[in-house]
């Protein structure tokens, strides 16, 4: 392996922007959380149904430098 092809190498980033999805209604919204983090369940307020419901990250979006 050549020296530039270690000296080029990106950093990944810390943060990614995941898409977090209503388990009640589909209603989706774009939240940011940590790389290493485990995936993330919120309950959360969903204008749909006008009621506190939770919420499950569905997938990854991009990354966040």
């Amino acid at each position: 392996m050549f020296l530039t092809n270690i000296l080029l190498k990106k950093a990944k980033s810390k943060n990614i922007m995941v898409l977090m999805e209503s388990v009640v209604s589909g209603h989706q919204f774009n939240t940011i959380r940590e790389r290493l983090a485990e995936k993330l369940e919120v309950i959360r307020f969903d204008p749909y149904i006008q009621e506190k419901c939770i919420y499950k990250e569905r997938k990854k979006i991009r990354s966040i430098k």
